[in-house]
């Protein structure tokens, strides 16, 4: 001080006046520190007792003395009570009171009274009987507008802490989102296709003659007309009606379309594919055929197991053999790599063709013909449990399923399906199976799903061939129970509605003709 005092030139009463000023001010600030400190804290302890869904101004909404241990009414009946007595005109009588509040018990109701009274909230008189004969009007209506806050805060602790669990019972934990995003890295890199899973799928894939028309979905030229502002350029294929002397049009398009049994008589509408659309796809079809370089179609390129280099393989033009499937010898043909077969199952239902029993299915003999490959199963009805079955008995195991989604001749889906002993079949199964350790066949290349147009009886899609040679390229191919249209290149086919017997295979030639000569085994 005497350097402060020396250096401002200050008297001493002004230098103490100057620290007694500037202890004050420190005094002052220290108390509203403490006081700022003890607002702190007490909002942290009423955010924790709202988190654990308690309220302290519950207990200050009770203000009461100590009464004996008696029974009271609850929460919800004092509101009421507190609601009547708000409502109503002094003086109030116990039974008025018991009848508004729809109580059964004069004892809860007069110590629930009493209690009020206690806390200054009405005022009684005991004789001759018990009567409330004023209210505080503004205490009670206070005290009515803590319970409606109260009941709603405990509501929405409620709902806070019901979703708060939920939402942390359903948020992943650290582990799992990285294992998640762990596995989708891996998934996405298993997902990338490699060079020569590339050069596969280019080399099998269709040439640029071998092109499919998408139908219109006006379905005739003259709907496509009227519906569609760019009719001009719409190059779809079209129907057009067939109308006949029979014909009745207001009874609309036929179910089965051109599978109907009975076009001759039917008088339901059927179609046939414009021929105009024909002319002009035909067309189409020999000016890019003569624009696109010849490729040789006895060749096909398939893919090498242990390197990426490609050989051409010799397509062998369709085989077949006329025969009794159960009685031929298994041995004469050979091993294939892949089989197909669309048994005759008995379907307790009335068929063009023969079937045969379950126990002859079981004893075909079909496991000696393949020792590594595929096996495609075409079943339907009850004969799924049946294939299932078979394939275990022929020592296949079933890898996959594939399912034929049928249309009709206008491209929609079937609704009334042939088959079917409960509901109508608007779909087919082919299980898939597989024996052994094949080699040399491609992954991934088709989906399990063929939608496609319904033929003849047990005609069964074209689109299972080209499925079937992308999968095994170039290898030996049997199928069983098959007729003309099913002769393919590559396979044999057996069946009995076959044209005598047409080989190519020189080993599978000399063995037949040693065996049977020129017989037919039936």
């Amino acid at each position: 001080f005497q350097h402060y005092y020396i250096t401002n030139n200050l008297s001493v009463m002004q230098v103490q006046q100057t620290v007694f000023d500037a202890w004050q001010a420190i005094k002052k600030n220290q108390s509203t520190v403490d006081v700022l400190k003890n607002r702190i804290a007490q909002r942290r302890i009423r955010f924790k007792q709202l988190c654990d869904g308690t309220d302290p101004r519950d207990a200050q909404d009770e203000v009461m003395v100590q009464l004996p241990d008696v029974e009271l009414l609850d929460d919800d009946g004092t509101q009421k009570l507190l609601t009547v007595l708000e409502a109503e005109t002094v003086p109030m009588s116990m039974n008025f009171l018991k009848e508004k509040c729809c109580l059964d018990s004069d004892a809860v109701l007069h110590n629930s009274l009493q209690k009020l009274s206690y806390q200054s909230l009405i005022t009684l008189k005991t004789s001759p009987e018990l009567n409330v004969v004023s209210i505080e009007a503004k205490k009670i209506n206070s005290l009515l507008g803590r319970f409606d806050k109260k009941r709603k805060r405990r509501k929405l602790n409620t709902a806070l802490t019901a979703e708060s669990a939920e939402f942390l019972l359903n948020k992943p934990s650290a582990i799992q989102s990285e294992s998640k995003k762990l596995g989708e890295e891996i998934q996405a890199l298993l997902n990338h296709k490699s060079a020569r899973e590339k050069t596969i799928i280019e080399n099998l894939k269709s040439n640029k003659t071998a092109q499919v028309r998408e139908f219109c979905e006006w379905v005739t030229r003259q709907e496509c007309k009227r519906g569609n502002v760019k009719f001009g350029s719409c190059k779809k294929l079209h129907f057009r009606k067939l109308i006949h002397s029979h014909t009745d049009t207001s009874l609309g398009d036929c179910s089965f379309l051109n599978t109907c049994f009975h076009m001759d008589t039917c008088k339901y509408v059927h179609y046939a594919i414009d021929e105009d659309d024909q002319r002009v796809h035909m067309r189409r079809q020999h000016k890019e055929a003569m624009n696109t370089r010849a490729k040789n179609s006895a060749a096909m390129l398939v893919s090498d197991s242990k390197s990426l280099a490609m050989t051409a393989t010799t397509i062998t033009p369709p085989q077949w053999i006329q025969c009794d499937i159960r009685k031929l010898d298994k041995d004469v043909i050979g091993k294939f790599t892949v089989i197909m077969a669309d048994p005759p199952w008995d379907i307790h239902m009335e068929l063009p063709y023969g079937t045969m029993t379950d126990d002859e299915m079981r004893n075909m003999g079909v496991e000696k013909v393949q020792d590594d490959g595929f096996i495609f199963l075409w079943v339907t009805g009850r004969a799924v449990e049946l294939g299932r079955e078979l394939l275990q008995i022929w020592g296949y195991d079933r890898v996959d399923d594939i399912i034929w989604v049928k249309t009709n001749q206008l491209q929609r889906l079937i609704r009334t399906g042939r088959t079917g002993h409960w509901i109508n079949h608007g779909k087919e199964h082919c299980l898939v199976g597989v024996k052994g350790n094949p080699k040399n066949f491609n992954r991934g290349l088709d989906c399990d799903l063929i939608v496609s147009e319904v033929r003849d009886t047990s005609h069964k899609p074209d689109e299972i061939y080209g499925m079937i040679e992308r999968l095994s390229p170039g290898t030996r191919k049997l199928e069983l129970f098959g007729r003309e249209h099913n002769t393919q290149n590559n396979w044999l086919t057996l069946g009995n509605q076959l044209d005598g017997v047409h080989l190519e295979w020189e080993d599978v030639k000399q063995k037949y003709f040693a065996r049977y000569g020129m017989s037919l085994p039936f």
